[in-house]
């Protein structure tokens, strides 16, 4: 299933949302046609696990297109929000997890040029996440160096808890788009919280893909372009540490829980290694996607100094 959070007017409240074509059905309200209980936001489907997941796929098999009436509406007609509008926790982000990005990171950022031994973790704010059209904010009074990283996200579905790396796929509930937006200039003696946690660092959508649908995440082509300009192209099969070993390493220690996020790292090609850097500016549009999951586009608009907007 492919599942939104929409709106389908200004006034109306967050949606969760099936996508048929160019049609998206309420979740809801499809629930309600047929007597059940449907989940009304992708927390509460995320929290039923894949029994919850199934009953919604039966429904959709059973009604086959067969829409009751003001069950779907045209996709064109509805806003996209992110998938997870406000996440419970921080997302957890990973650096350094494509060998050519190691490469130009150590030329043009203070990295080390060894590969990590074990995956480089931080974390995003819920606070961060913005959607499909939202704008990333520039403060010039506050970074001169705001760039790009475009990542596969990994919704976790289940409880995770030091478990193994042969075991770690079961707990991943889908796979969306993640813009790791970050203020280079912004590092705190090596800290990255306020470099990459800045409200609207964190562009997320426009869709979360159930990962029954997804053949192999480690064959996934990402891409992103700046003014309709390609800036990033790789495969995630590049990937230094895959997803089970994400999920085994973060949760030795931390806790994966339903709804948690992890953006699994950016491949090469990002403002900071280009010769002469490049960084993004009010103005500018990003436009990202991950093949099989669909396209994130964000404008960079230009915000005051504190104490104004």
């Amino acid at each position: 299933m492919k599942l939104a959070t929409y709106r389908a007017s200004v006034e109306a409240s967050a949606r969760l949302g099936i996508i048929a074509g160019d049609q998206i059905i309420d979740c809801e309200a499809l629930g309600a046609a047929l007597g059940e209980d449907f989940p009304a936001t992708m927390l509460d489907l995320i929290d039923l696990g894949s029994a919850g997941l199934a009953v919604v796929q039966q429904a959709l098999d059973e009604v086959d297109g067969d829409w009751p009436i003001g069950i779907a509406v045209p996709l064109s007609n509805v806003r996209l929000l992110a998938p997870i509008p406000r996440p419970r926790k921080n997302i957890f982000g990973i650096g350094l997890n494509y060998v050519e990005h190691v490469a130009e990171s150590a030329t043009t950022l203070d990295t080390s040029r060894e590969l990590p031994d074990k995956p480089v973790v931080f974390t995003k704010p819920p606070t961060a996440v913005i959607g499909p059209g939202d704008a990333i904010q520039h403060n010039a009074a506050m970074t001169q160096q705001l760039d790009w990283e475009v990542e596969l996200a990994v919704i976790i579905g289940s409880t995770a808890s030091r478990v193994a790396a042969d075991n770690a796929m079961a707990h991943v509930f889908g796979y969306s788009v993640m813009v790791d937006v970050s203020a280079r200039d912004n590092r705190r003696a090596g800290q990255w919280i306020f470099s990459k946690g800045q409200d609207t660092y964190a562009p997320f959508g426009p869709v979360i893909v159930t990962a029954d649908e997804i053949d192999d995440p480690h064959d996934l082509t990402l891409w992103l372009n700046v003014n309709g300009v390609e800036k990033q192209r790789s495969n995630t099969r590049h990937l230094l540490f895959d997803i089970p070993t994400l999920i085994a390493d973060i949760s030795t220690g931390m806790t994966l829980e339903p709804g948690d996020i992890i953006a699994t790292g950016t491949p090469e090609g990002v403002g900071a290694g280009r010769d002469p850097q490049e960084w993004m500016w009010p103005g500018d549009v990003i436009e990202c996607g991950v093949d099989g999951i669909g396209t994130l586009r964000n404008p960079v608009v230009a915000i005051g100094p504190v104490g104004q907007r």
